[in-house]
């Protein structure tokens, strides 16, 4: 069974944390589940942009489960979670960074995959392509803009400070860049492409929270 690129068992897990998601969101419910309506439906059409290419070079993901959605949405439901014990309005801007966090890997691992000279942070030598630790000029450029794409739908759905736009995607950068040098380790054997997920959207929300308000 196949839906937005996930197995059952993937769209079991997104349904799960969309429910806490709303349940723990108070008045932010609708809002917080936009956001993340938006990384789900923008990150499958990365996903199968140019899918025939990557298919042919061997960088194309193929099906996901839960645990694709857990190490992107565990940070944002943290959050939510924050939210309704605190109440605490920077939890929602940590949750937008998160996302946005999320939306950058997605956009720098999904179209900068496709970049042909990549080279490892570990020593800035030439990679192949698909290679976790790895940037390049193309995917570094196009995380920023999917951070900022997060940035900008968040500044519609919540109307915060627009200078929360830019902020919100430069967080999501660096949560992108704290993604790729935990991919350095991922591929010296220490964590897996879950554990730099959850890592990319820690940072970016932690810095969400710690510099942004609504």
């Amino acid at each position: 069974m196949r839906f937005l690129l996930l197995d059952a068992v993937g769209i079991t897990s997104v349904l799960l944390a969309a429910f806490f998601v709303f349940i723990l969101s108070g008045i932010y419910a609708i809002q917080n589940l936009l956001i993340a309506l938006a990384f789900l439906v923008i990150g499958v059409g990365i996903t199968k942009y140019m899918y025939e290419e990557k298919k042919e070079k061997g960088v194309y993901e193929h099906e996901r489960s839960w645990q694709n959605v857990l190490s992107n949405s565990l940070f944002p439901l943290i959050s939510c979670g924050l939210y309704f014990f605190t109440q605490d309005s920077k939890w929602i801007m940590a949750y937008v960074a998160s996302f946005a966090g999320a939306m950058a890997d997605k956009f720098g691992s999904e179209l900068g995959v496709l970049s042909p000279n990549p080279v490892s942070l570990s020593n800035l030598k030439p990679v192949r392509q698909g290679t976790s630790g790895a940037i390049s000029l193309l995917g570094t450029y196009l995380s920023f803009i999917g951070a900022l794409i997060i940035g900008l739908i968040g500044y519609v759905v919540y109307n915060y400070n627009p200078m929360n736009i830019l902020l919100i995607g430069f967080f999501g950068f660096i949560g992108s860049i704290s993604d790729s040098i935990a991919g350095v380790f991922e591929e010296k054997g220490f964590g897996t492409k879950s554990t730099s997920n959850f890592i990319c959207t820690l940072v970016a929300g932690i810095l969400g929270y710690l510099f942004l308000s609504l």
